[in-house]
C-alpha cells in the first residue's frame, strides 16, 4: 500500500511541476496564431496592400490579402484584388523560413483596348471581374518581439473572362513587414 502511495505521490509531482512550466512560459512570438502585414513595394505602383494571416499549426496558415490602386498614372492595368491563400511552411521554427503557397484572386481588371483605324487611339473597354488561380514561393523571417519579414512572388491565370482583357494572368510580388499576436 504504501509503495502505491508513494508513487501516485511522485505522479502528482511531476504533473505539477509540468504544468507550472507550461503556464509560466506561455507561447512566445513564434507560436502567436494571428498575423498582420503591409506590402512595402506596392506604392511604388501607386497602390496599397494588406493581409491578415492566420495559423491553423506549426506548418500551415490560412490568409487574405486586399490590393487596391489608388494612382491609376502608375498602376494602368489592375483596379483591386482581394487574395485567399493557403501557406504550407517548410521551416524548423513555427510557421516560419520557406513556404509555397495557392491562392484565388477576385479581380477587378481594366477591359480590352479597341484602338481606332489610325492604330494610335484607343478605347477602353468595361472593367472585367474575374477569379485568377495560382501558386507562388515565398520566405518568412520571425523575431523574437513578434515582427515579421517576408518576401513573396506569385503566378496565377485568370479563369472565365480573360478574353475581355489584354490581360489573362496575375502576378503577385511582397515585400512585406508585420506583426504576429
Amino acid at each position: 500500500m504504501k509503495k502505491k502511495i508513494s508513487l501516485l505521490i511522485i505522479l502528482f509531482a511531476f504533473y505539477t511541476v509540468k504544468a507550472q512550466s507550461e503556464s509560466e512560459t506561455g507561447p512566445n512570438s513564434y507560436q502567436k496564431k494571428n498575423e498582420i502585414k503591409l506590402n512595402l513595394i506596392a506604392p511604388l505602383s501607386g497602390a496599397a496592400e494588406a493581409g491578415f494571416e492566420r495559423y491553423l499549426n506549426k506548418k500551415s496558415s490560412l490568409g487574405i490579402s486586399a490590393f487596391i490602386v489608388y494612382d491609376n498614372t502608375k498602376e494602368k492595368d489592375m483596379n483591386y484584388f482581394i487574395s485567399p491563400y493557403y501557406r504550407y511552411y517548410f521551416g524548423r521554427k513555427y510557421a516560419s523560413g520557406f513556404f509555397a503557397e495557392g491562392f484565388g484572386m477576385l479581380t477587378s481588371i481594366d477591359g480590352k483596348k479597341i484602338y481606332a483605324a489610325d492604330n494610335l487611339t484607343f478605347t477602353e473597354g468595361k472593367d472585367v471581374y474575374d477569379l485568377a488561380l495560382g501558386a507562388g514561393l515565398g520566405w518568412k523571417l520571425v523575431t523574437r518581439k513578434g515582427f515579421v519579414f517576408e518576401a513573396n512572388a506569385a503566378y496565377g491565370r485568370l479563369v472565365f473572362n480573360a478574353d475581355k482583357t489584354d490581360h489573362d494572368q496575375v502576378i503577385k510580388l511582397g515585400l512585406s513587414i508585420g506583426y504576429r499576436f
